[in-house]
């Protein structure tokens, strides 16, 4: 079984442990969307897509020894949730009404951007209503920046697996070199693609497969063990 399988496995095996720490602000409503959070997550361990970090435990670490070595202090004891705290305040502040959701998962926080605001169908190129949001978060990556930032891209399943494969990978690289431009340090960030494996929806229709096209950014804390 390689990584990617055993990912699947263990998204699955863990998705009920996930649920009872998720849940969600309604980007719109501002209203607690727990039961929403519930569901999304059954229907991602259904589908081998649980809302949180993909990249791994080891790949996060060699970027926190990396920072950690560039001088970047590491946090410690409580001041980790209450890091984060201030840091998930200021994403639900600054993304309120843009369709972004905020989901804290623990320490990790995560961002879906649905594809409605992401990139158009089979395209890699930022839309334009994309870069206000990306700024936002741009501007809090650099107030908060002991973080390690994974970027994820994602797809519907229209198209080959190789296709949507590659295309979820130049999603994810188009939105970290953004956030790069926008000062956010190239060592902080991850980028990864996981083409069609991670849905959040069915692929029926066309709402479905829009939900399924998106970017998650995700934010943990810089620690030292």
């Amino acid at each position: 079984m390689d990584i990617r399988a055993s990912k699947f496995v263990i998204a699955i095996v863990a998705a009920a442990v996930i649920v009872s720490g998720c849940e969600t602000l309604d980007a719109y409503t501002r209203e607690s969307k727990t039961s929403s959070a519930t569901k999304g997550a059954l229907i991602g361990a259904a589908a081998g897509a649980v809302v949180g970090l993909i990249s791994g435990d080891d790949a996060v670490e060699r970027r926190q020894r990396a920072l950690i070595g560039a001088g970047i202090g590491a946090l410690a004891g409580g001041s980790i949730g209450y890091y984060m705290d201030r840091q998930e305040a200021k994403l639900r502040a600054e993304l309120e009404g843009t369709g972004v959701s905020v989901t804290r998962i623990g320490d990790n926080i995560t961002l879906n951007m649905p594809g409605n605001v992401t990139f158009r169908t089979d395209s890699s190129d930022l839309s334009p209503a994309f870069f206000d949001v990306l700024n936002s978060v741009g501007k809090v990556l650099n107030e908060f920046d002991k973080t390690v930032v994974e970027v994820a891209g994602h797809t519907d399943s229209t198209g080959s697996e190789v296709h949507n494969q590659n295309l979820s990978e130049r999603r994810a690289m188009a939105v970290g070199r953004y956030l790069q431009s926008q000062e956010v340090s190239a060592q902080r960030l991850i980028t990864l693609g996981m083409g069609e494996l991670r849905p959040v929806a069915g692929n029926g229709t066309a709402a479905e497969r829009q939900a399924n096209r998106r970017v998650e950014i995700t934010m943990v804390p810089l620690t030292s063990g």
